[in-house]
């Protein structure tokens, strides 16, 4: 029998374990292992050199948090037996597992009113499916215990350990915790760094929900800061937005030409891509064991970026430019707007790239696009981060910090931009 008790050496908390038989065999799944050809932060690396890490290292990194996790609120007396350990380990190792290439693109072009946590919800009942036959001597896959049962219910907030769940999404969830700590340290931003270390042993459990104890309040405070201006200075970077855009315009394109059929020779593409383009594939047609998750789960980053070097010479011209343009990196160039562009604005953009390229203003509207960026730090209509009194009393982050107030921590700021091609010549 293969040893399956693997030591896995991660660059940001270093030797990461796998507890059991049971994980392993699920880190093994393809769906699981194609995680590791999707870049985590997508098109970031345009900007910051260095993001090239994959959602696979992010979901190893957040299981590693989660063991530890469960450790710190063990040794303070809280139960997990461990099936919950398993399943809850299991869970946030496929939290991500339904993203498609390039974060959220796919769910604006390829695919209709489905999205990314729709499709890890079939992903995982499906690997529950494919690994329910295989036979383990390990205690913690035993039929009774149903890790892979509990892990979807855990995940689905059906489980009757609420925190659990909190652990998995919440305002001061593991996965947050891991994705601060790994894309600051791989993009150089250091103002993301969090003491994940410290917040996680200052964990504790109240009336089934987590709650942080008030000597760890500052590394809350730092948390919400660090992702305040994580979001601002790498995930909404202007020229990161501006590249996702000019992405989802090629895709948005190329699905038109092979929905109208121009042309006797189809789009170069891998099939699974060319199942998403020449089908109009909507939630309907998903399924646990349908054609359309099958494909998905063949999509990854080098689909799109190999197809996008080869559409560089389609005979269509706004393919050819987006194409051209987004391989050389001249990338869509932003605009900060006051207000909504008019119709009239629409309509004179429209016609000036339609006079530039040659071609029709319908045409010409891949050529741009209007975009609102919107995030905030807390919200208060989620799970609260509670902090815990030595008196027993539980206060909201937002009430208990002197240094952050409601008003700022749930503003959410709004950046309204217009992204164009730069000038080309004719």
């Amino acid at each position: 029998m293969p040893n399956k008790r693997k030591i896995i050496n991660d660059p940001v908390f270093g030797f990461l374990s796998i507890p059991n038989d049971l994980i392993f065999d699920v880190l093994q799944h393809p769906y699981v292992q194609r995680l590791s050809r999707i870049r985590q932060l997508g098109l970031s690396y345009l900007v910051y050199p260095g993001a090239m890490h994959s959602r696979f290292s992010h979901s190893l990194g957040a299981m590693h948090l989660m063991q530890e996790a469960i450790t710190a609120l063990r040794l303070k007396g809280v139960e997990i037996t461990e099936e919950e350990s398993t399943a809850a380990q299991i869970a946030i190792l496929l939290h991500d597992i339904g993203h498609g290439p390039f974060s959220h693109v796919l769910e604006h072009t390829l695919v209709d009113g489905v999205t990314h946590e729709d499709i890890s919800l079939l992903m995982m009942e499906r690997i529950n499916i494919d690994l329910s036959n295989v036979q383990r001597d390990d205690v913690s896959c035993t039929k009774e215990s149903k890790p892979l049962d509990m892990a979807i219910a855990i995940f689905r907030n059906e489980y009757p350990k609420h925190f659990l769940h909190q652990l998995i999404s919440s305002q001061l969830d593991v996965d947050r915790m891991d994705y601060l700590c790994r894309d600051s340290f791989f993009t150089g931003v250091q103002e993301g760094r969090v003491a994940s270390e410290r917040l996680l042993k200052m964990l504790d459990v109240r009336d089934d929900r987590l709650v942080v104890q008030v000597k760890g309040i500052y590394s809350v405070e730092k948390f919400l800061v660090a992702r305040r201006l994580m979001y601002w200075q790498v995930y909404l970077h202007k020229t990161s937005v501006a590249a996702e855009q000019q992405l989802i315009k090629i895709l948005s394109r190329a699905k038109q030409l092979a929905r109208e059929g121009q042309g006797t020779k189809e789009l170069f593409c891998s099939p699974a891509l060319h199942y998403f383009l020449y089908n109009p594939i909507s939630f309907d047609d998903f399924s646990v064991k349908s054609k359309a998750l099958d494909q998905y789960a063949l999509l990854d980053d080098t689909d799109v970026l190999s197809a996008i070097k080869v559409w560089i010479s389609s005979g269509d011209r706004v393919l050819s430019v987006l194409s051209r343009s987004f391989i050389d990196r001249s990338l869509f160039r932003g605009e900060l707007l006051d207000q909504p562009l008019t119709e009239a604005e629409k309509k004179e953009l429209n016609a000036h790239y339609a006079a530039l390229l040659g071609v029709t203003e319908d045409e010409a509207s891949y050529l741009w696009s209007e975009h609102v960026s919107t995030s905030n730090t807390y919200s208060e209509k989620a799970d609260s981060i509670d902090i815990l009194y030595s008196d027993g009393t539980v206060r909201d982050i937002a009430d208990a910090s002197e240094i952050l107030d409601l008003a700022a921590l749930t503003r959410k700021p709004i950046k309204r931009y217009l992204f164009k091609l730069r000038e080309v010549e004719n």
